[in-house]
């Protein structure tokens, strides 16, 4: 899935602890979120939707623990990047429309992988 993302977490015990890191893994899985070993390194990852990755942040976040503070400042930083990720189709597209009003609906189905219908609707919402 185009959303999905990867974030690479070295040495994540090490940094947070074991019981934190256990914690941590329970919590993703509450967001659909995957927190998991890298085989039988000691680094970690944590894959899953780019939304739902944000909203694991959230979560972290709101128990105001300091214990997850490297972990969410990884995770946020790692999040700027996927920025393209974290808002939905029809936000992106009418963001595009708005900000370029010549754009066509070619460069909007190439830019934001849609279908041309989508692309249509879009650009008919964006008129209204």
């Amino acid at each position: 899935m185009a959303n999905e993302i990867t974030i690479n977490l070295p040495s994540l015990i090490h940094r947070i602890g074991g019981e934190k890191t256990k914690q941590a893994k329970a919590i993703a899985v509450q967001y659909d979120c995957e927190l998991k070993r890298v085989r039988r390194s000691r680094h970690w990852v944590l894959v899953g939707n780019a939304l739902r990755v944000q909203a694991f942040v959230a979560g972290l976040q709101a128990l105001g623990d300091e214990g997850f503070r490297y972990l969410v400042s990884k995770v946020s930083t790692t999040l700027l990047a996927h920025a393209d990720k974290l808002e939905s189709l029809d936000a992106k597209l009418h963001r595009l429309i708005i900000q370029n009003p010549g754009v066509t609906l070619a460069e909007l189905m190439q830019l934001t992988e849609c279908t041309l219908v989508e692309a249509r609707l879009a650009r008919f919402n964006a008129d209204l």
